[in-house]
């Protein structure tokens, strides 16, 4: 922005913003191809209020297999999306008490293997098939994640 005598001034454009604007990410499960964020939002009742506004995003893979790491498995048509087992955190958190390093987790239930509806790309899934080698028929594994199933 320029002045009449030709001096230029800054000018700020956009708005404040502070940490109650953001959206926050609860849950990013690429299993279950699900994601849950909060955001703080004024209340429409009562504008002076903010109200924590939860948003649940699901992507249902319409061309998942039953069986995903099994390509001649049936489609599936049945898919389960359970807050609970979505919030768990299963990952070993190293904690310290009276002086001494345990490994815990955040919740019980992680034994439980988790239904995937589409590859998790952190996990290597293979397949095996039939394989023709001069007349011969072999059994082989391919992975069908391979940046997750072979290190760089």
């Amino acid at each position: 922005f320029f002045s009449d005598t030709g001096i230029a001034y800054p000018v700020l454009a956009g708005y404040p913003q502070s940490y109650d604007d953001e959206e926050v990410v609860l849950v990013n499960n690429k299993c279950k191809c699900v994601t849950v964020t909060s955001k703080f939002v004024p209340s429409k009742e009562n504008p002076e209020e903010e109200i924590l506004e939860r948003n649940i995003r699901i992507i249902v893979p319409l061309k998942s297999r039953e069986n995903i790491s099994d390509p001649t498995s049936p489609l599936r048509t049945t898919f389960v999306y359970r807050m609970t087992d979505l919030c768990k955190k299963c990952d070993p958190i190293e904690i310290e008490l009276g002086g001494e390093i345990y490994n815990a987790q955040q919740s019980t239930s992680c034994d439980d293997t988790e239904t995937c509806y589409t590859y998790n790309r952190d996990k290597c899934y293979t397949t095996t098939f039939p394989f023709l080698y001069h007349g011969e028929r072999k059994i082989l594994q391919a992975a069908l994640t391979p940046a997750s199933c072979y290190a760089e």
